[in-house]
């Protein structure tokens, strides 16, 4: 299984899934983290809303089975859906305390914050 989680920085969650300046990957194999990489999030926004391009984002991404955000738009999860990616919406802030949680079957999947 492979997890995308959006950050800026590579320790704190990005508050925007189409801002966010990239992703990093991580492959679970037996509830272990295996793999570790980076991805650019291509296509994101410059800023301005509907800017992004979703669908040079979800190809990107196409080989995670999940995406973890602070946040993103109905559209973009919706997207991310149809391409049978799951997002999770959370409110942990870093890249570290998400991870553990999803591993433990304890990550909150907040919906009530897509916009």
């Amino acid at each position: 299984m492979k997890i995308a989680i959006a950050t800026d920085d590579k320790i704190n969650i990005s508050n925007h899934f189409g801002r966010a300046k990239g992703f990093v990957i991580f492959e679970i194999n037996t509830n272990k983290i295996v793999n570790e990489s980076y991805k650019e999030n291509l296509g994101k926004s410059n800023g301005n809303c509907g800017s992004c391009n979703h669908q040079i984002m979800i190809k990107n991404i196409k080989d995670c089975d999940y995406v973890i955000s602070y946040g993103m738009g109905q559209k973009i999860y919706d997207d991310l859906t149809a391409n049978n990616i799951i997002a999770i919406i959370t409110e942990e802030k870093t890249i570290k305390n998400a991870l553990n949680k999803f591993l433990n079957k304890d990550l909150k999947n907040r919906l009530d914050k897509l916009h």
